[in-house]
């Protein structure tokens, strides 16, 4: 071959060996990608476990229920009064009790 072939098959050669280099990074960051998907999982918070049985109170009347934010808010009317109760889903706690009054 004459040198001018050779030089250009030379650069051919380097650029091929390029290219394969940045393919095989792009292969190793997909499936690093992928491995730090799968271990790096965490359970939906919609899917966890929450308390069975709540004491509203003896004549309470359960109005409304909602999760928000990890508090379960729970709208109930106690005779003539209306009360928002926030309850821990997980283990049935009162967290708080806020008491409607018209004016």
């Amino acid at each position: 071959m004459d040198p001018a072939t050779e030089r250009v098959q030379a650069k051919l050669k380097r650029l091929l060996l390029g290219s394969s280099l940045i393919m095989f990074a792009g292969f190793i960051a997909v499936f690093a990608a992928i491995l730090y998907k799968i271990n790096t999982y965490e359970a939906d918070p919609s899917e966890a476990a929450i308390v069975e049985t709540l004491n509203v109170g003896v004549d309470a009347e359960v109005l409304q229920a909602t999760i928000s934010e990890g508090i379960m808010l729970v709208l109930v009317r106690e005779g003539t009064t209306t009360a928002l109760l926030r309850f821990d889903p997980h283990d049935g706690k009162l967290l708080g009790r806020t008491v409607f009054v018209g004016r």
